[in-house]
């Protein structure tokens, strides 16, 4: 069997100089405490009765970490009880109610580069992105929105100037049958600042969080802040993003995988 494998996301890290705005990146930001070798003595190396260091190999412990973060940190799943806490009529599903068939299965990128920044997919265009693919879309495909949004990780404009989708696209796609959807921005919905114009000067409170809110009346998944999708084609491969189990959480953390040679090995 030959498998080759792409990442598909973002590291979990604390900001970079200069990158935060007290916009999202603020509000998802991660504090990582990393410990040495050395500093672990007292915390692990000594949990054993009558250890010193001297019994440790060079009198080192082990290197560890303490992390303070959200669930929506680097790239991760959404759960329905993200978006609302009914969906269906019936309580949203958190992450650790959710079943993994749905986070392992034909992918399919659909290209939507060049839009600015608070831009609103429609369903006409998200229609003709999936034909340039070749084919319709399948029951349980995971579909993934590239705009290119990943090329500025790391920069204060990842995370607040991006498109994204409107509610009546989101509900076409999952009229497709499809119930996950990944992007790689930071949300499915338009950055935020977008959304708060658009708010202020319509009073449409509609607008706020349209694609998340979707949510409520159907339930679909998403993956946010997915990278590297320019290395994938248009179809041919598996997505494995499989979320962490965090009981009755909204979100959970995952490593996005693209897998190809599957086809080939069954």
């Amino acid at each position: 069997m030959s498998l080759r494998f792409v990442d598909l996301s973002v590291p979990i890290q604390e900001p970079l100089p200069g990158e935060l705005n007290g916009g999202m990146g603020a509000i998802l930001a991660a504090s990582i405490q990393y410990q040495s070798h050395e500093e672990t003595r007292p915390e692990f190396g000594m949990m054993f009765g009558g250890a010193t260091e001297k019994d440790m190999p060079g009198g080192f412990a082990i290197g560890a970490e303490k992390l303070q973060l959200t669930a929506h940190a680097g790239t991760h799943v959404d759960a329905p009880w993200h978006y609302y806490p009914t969906s269906e009529g019936k309580p949203a599903r958190t992450i650790d109610q959710l079943e993994l068939e749905h986070f392992f299965a034909p992918g399919v990128v659909l290209d939507l580069r060049g839009h600015a920044p608070g831009d609103r997919i429609e369903v006409e265009e998200l229609a003709a992105a999936v034909e340039r693919t070749g084919a319709p879309l399948a029951p349980g495909d995971v579909v993934c929105l590239w705009f290119g949004q990943d090329e500025r990780f790391g920069t204060k404009d990842y995370w607040d100037d991006y498109p994204g989708l409107g509610a009546e696209a989101t509900r076409w796609l999952i009229a497709q049958g499809i119930k996950v959807i990944g992007t790689d921005a930071p949300g499915l919905d338009r950055g935020n600042p977008y959304m708060a114009r658009d708010f202020q000067e319509t009073g449409d409170a509609s607008l706020l969080w349209e694609a998340h809110r979707v949510g409520i009346d159907h339930e679909y998944f998403q993956i946010e802040k997915l990278a590297n999708l320019g290395e994938l084609p248009a179809r041919g491969f598996y997505v494995a993003c499989f979320p962490v189990k965090i009981k009755g959480a909204s979100a959970g953390w995952c490593r996005a995988v693209a897998i190809f040679g599957l086809e080939a090995a069954g």
